[in-house]
């Protein structure tokens, strides 16, 4: 899995290594399903404080097509956190949903076959 980190504040520069991390182990089982994830952290309200902090994760997936989901919160961990889990979420139930549908099909294909 190819990953893209982007930001402009300094002290989410620093979390690069981290996001990256937490990626890969929290898209571990569906890393065949997403060749490219980009990270983007910043800062909504700059200096000024507050629960401002911004992730972003943009993934390309194999399937699904592009998923965008993105978190605020007070730090850039949580918010790294809530977008992972979030992510990880959706393409969990697409998966699932995918393999009901060939199971539909082939139980479909089956029944046809022994009415013959």
């Amino acid at each position: 899995m190819q990953v893209v980190f982007t930001s402009r504040d300094p002290q989410a520069a620093g979390l690069r290594l981290l996001a990256e991390q937490r990626l890969r182990f929290a898209l571990r089982r569906l890393k065949t399903r997403v060749p490219r994830a980009e990270v983007e952290l910043s800062d909504v309200n700059g200096p000024r404080g507050g629960v401002d902090k911004r992730c972003q994760l943009a993934l390309r997936t194999d399937g699904v097509g592009p998923v965008v989901v993105s978190s605020v919160a007070a730090d850039w961990r949580s918010a790294l956190d809530r977008a992972l889990a979030r992510a990880t979420r959706f393409l969990l139930r697409e998966a699932r949903r995918a393999q009901d549908m060939r199971r539909q099909r082939r139980r479909a294909r089956a029944a046809e076959a022994s009415a013959d």
